[in-house]
């Protein structure tokens, strides 16, 4: 008691109240970082181009291009959620280290601004720009940065065109990458320029090792039909598995994922549904098929959004029955 005493006098005590201050904030910042929720997308990214899965051709040409720090204007195009945005930022991870990637790399999203506006004030400033800084552990350093354009297909005739030039003109500072999912909406002289690199739909198997992967690091419990029913609705895209996987482990609650519980959340028609409207229709009847459409109306009534598309399938069946009636 007597030494607390003495350690609140009057110099001491500035001393001990920071002291407590820096615990307390460490403490809360500490439990902020163990609880703050990631998506899986995000957290199971691939971190280096050899996690890269599927992609052999991509991956064999980044390697050697990593091997010399060096790498030319590039172009990825290919199905969504086949790791086109992983890659190349897991090879500019590569190249830059931690230390410089953040000054290094300029990712322009679909959601930003993109316009000939852009193009010519962001992307050629950045692209301008020296560089300089060399990496902690002595590793070779690259003396250019890269410009990735996501969704490049959505940007304007007037911006890609804009952009040819400045592709030329800072060839010995910049490096490119165009993402798209459709290369025939991209500008000639921009292809001619970039290395060209398709990426396939990841395979059946691929995917399902990758789930069971995760499933197995948080601890979900799913059976392999529950993987290969997830595999099959995402079809090829990856990224959407692994949401629709995160998406009903939150909603089960730690309980065993099933298979009625992908389909609500996917937001797919249920089979029993679709043979039902086949049957109603090789019937002929149309009282069968009114019943159908009835029941189909009820699931629209109670949110189910998913039957738009089969509820306009049983309203043109209807018409046609009538009319022949």
């Amino acid at each position: 008691m007597q030494a607390f005493l003495k350690g609140t006098s009057a110099g001491s005590k500035p001393q001990f109240t920071k002291d407590r201050a820096v615990s307390a904030t460490a403490g809360s910042s500490g439990e902020t970082k163990k609880v703050k929720p990631v998506p899986w997308v995000e957290k199971y990214r691939p971190k280096c181009v050899d996690e890269v899965a599927f992609q052999e051709e991509v991956v064999a040409v980044l390697k050697k291009s990593l091997e010399g720090a060096d790498l030319p204007n590039l172009l990825f195009y290919g199905p969504p959620g086949t790791g086109k945005t992983s890659t190349i930022l897991a090879a500019a991870r590569e190249l830059f280290g931690p230390e410089l990637f953040r000054q290094r790399v300029l990712e322009l999203n679909a959601s930003d601004e993109r316009g000939i506006q852009v193009v010519r004030e962001k992307v050629k400033n950045f692209a301008q720009l020296t560089v300089s800084g060399s990496r902690s552990d002595g590793k070779p350093c690259p003396p250019f940065k890269i410009i990735i354009l996501d969704e490049a297909d959505s940007m304007t005739s007037a911006a890609q065109a804009a952009l040819r030039r400045t592709m030329e003109k800072e060839s010995k500072t910049t490096r490119f990458c165009l993402i798209c999912n459709y290369v025939s909406r991209i500008i000639e002289p921009l292809t001619s320029r970039c290395s060209k690199f398709r990426f396939k739909p990841l395979s059946d198997k691929i995917q399902q090792e990758r789930l069971l992967d995760i499933a197995e690091k948080e601890n979900v419990k799913i059976s392999n039909e529950g993987i290969a029913y997830l595999v099959k609705i995402s079809e090829g895209d990856l990224r959407k598995a692994i949401t629709f996987l995160q998406s009903a482990t939150r909603l089960t609650g730690g309980k065993e994922v099933m298979e009625d519980i992908i389909t609500d959340i996917a937001g797919v028609i249920p089979a029993p549904t679709i043979s039902g409207v086949f049957t109603a229709c090789h019937s002929g009847s149309f009282d069968k098929l009114e019943a159908v459409v009835k029941e189909v109306d009820k699931c629209l009534a109670d949110g189910a959004d998913e039957h738009l598309q089969l509820m306009s399938l049983c309203a043109t069946v209807m018409q046609q029955l009538t009319q022949n009636c």
